[in-house]
């Protein structure tokens, strides 16, 4: 938990708390380097250690600064590090001067969950997403994120980083399941097969509990023999919801069809005469039928991705882009909308599994607080640097395949969910 204090102007020494796994989360440790690195000194007034797994540990620190502003650069480091100062004021904000429009010095949210302290008490914020502002009504004693876009002329705007209490994610002693396992970077040397199994077990605890899972997936899905595997995971009620673009849907649509992706034959990797135009005629074939739905009513689709979410009624999602032949008629052209749909796809999403996409990846983690779980499997592992590089930090990445992990994952799943034999 993370609390920024504006304070005096006169002010060169502040007494700040912080207080979780400082050590194995080396919370601590950063904010030592933070403050070196930024020329200021500090006291450790106490420090305890926590002697059980699941007890935390306590550090207060006396931070001085040269002078008001370079103490204040100090401690907007600390404040995303872990820095509690021992008085905290209400939040400060300002009506937005007009539609789309924010005040000066507005408050631009991280992705971590967030509280202000409004009206003498701690409110938790809704809805929310890393690079927004925050919306306050005192009246009702409530918070919420809002794009810029969504900002109306009046709406109380939250300025400066007083009475803001940010909750950073921490490794705990103890993790869980895959997450536990995969406590480094992202790399190829790392056993897939542990990770799927792991994994599956995961997702089993989570389905038990009513979880909600999100798949974000990429037309290489496809491309790489994917397809059956994932459309397994949908029919048995292992995802929620489905975001992607118009090519994953294409691509599909072209291998129920035609047996190809890219006009390469996906059971055997031959590329077939005049194969190329394959996703253009699935395409054709769609809009003769009106709709992918409709294709699926008259019988022209009978398997696949989108067939296993429009018959089990899985609701999904396809963002257009400059790049979209058809584009197929689902497919939400307006970005906007489109951004809208994938944040109330997001809601309540307890884990989100990313398969071989690097811009919907990179979108949809800007759109997840950080207590989300998210699994990224990629074979390139720069989609998984790019991923963690850019804020979404609590990203298992796993390098792998997408063509062999799903099929992979998919079987785990079945094997766990046999029933034993005496």
């Amino acid at each position: 938990m993370i609390v920024f204090q504006n304070d005096s102007n006169k002010r060169t020494e502040e007494t700040i708390e912080v207080e979780g796994h400082l050590i194995d989360s080396m919370i601590l440790t950063q904010i030592f380097n933070k403050i070196m690195d930024l020329k200021g000194e500090f006291d450790v007034l106490d420090f305890r250690i926590g002697r059980a797994k699941t007890e935390t540990s306590y550090a207060k620190l006396l931070v001085r600064g040269r002078d008001p502003g370079h103490l204040q650069d100090i401690m907007l480091e600390l404040y995303r590090l872990g820095a509690v100062p021992s008085k905290v004021r209400d939040v400060e904000f300002q009506p937005a001067p007009s539609d789309r429009v924010l005040p000066d010095n507005f408050y631009s949210t991280t992705n971590h969950p967030t509280s202000v302290h409004m009206n003498g008490g701690w409110v938790m914020v809704e809805g929310l997403m890393m690079d927004k502002v925050v919306v306050v009504d005192p009246e009702s004693n409530t918070a919420y994120c809002k794009a810029i876009l969504d900002v109306r002329k009046g709406d109380l705007v939250v300025i400066g980083e007083s009475g803001i209490k940010v909750e950073p994610p921490e490794r705990p002693r103890e993790g869980v399941g895959v997450f536990k396992f995969m406590g480094s970077g992202p790399s190829s040397e790392k056993a897939t097969l542990s990770i799927a199994r792991r994994l599956a077990k995961d997702i089993l605890e989570l389905k038990k509990g009513g979880g909600k899972i999100v798949v974000v997936a990429g037309p290489a899905v496809i491309h790489t023999g994917g397809d059956e595997a994932l459309a397994r995971l949908i029919h048995n009620g292992y995802v929620d919801f489905l975001l992607s673009g118009n090519a994953l849907a294409v691509h599909d649509i072209e291998y129920a069809l035609y047996g190809t992706s890219l006009g390469v034959k996906v059971s055997n990797g031959s590329l077939l005469l005049r194969g190329h135009r394959n996703h253009i005629s699935a395409i054709n074939e769609i809009y003769k039928a009106g709709s992918i739905s409709s294709a699926i009513d008259k019988g022209i689709i009978n398997s696949g991705i989108m067939y296993e979410c429009i018959t089990n009624e899985i609701p999904f999602v396809l963002a257009g882009s400059i790049r979209d032949d058809g584009p197929l008629p689902e497919v939400i052209t307006d970005s906007t909308e489109a951004q809208k749909l994938h944040a109330e796809a997001l809601d309540n999403a307890e884990l989100v599994l990313m398969f071989a996409t690097t811009l919907h990846s990179i979108a949809v983690g800007n759109m997840l607080p950080s207590n989300v779980r998210i699994v990224c499997v990629d074979i390139n592992p720069n989609t998984i640097t790019k991923l963690l590089d850019r804020g979404t930090t609590q990203a298992v990445g796993v390098v792998s395949d997408v063509g062999a992990f799903i099929p992979l994952l998919s079987s785990e799943l079945q094997r766990l969910t046999l029933p034993t034999q005496d």
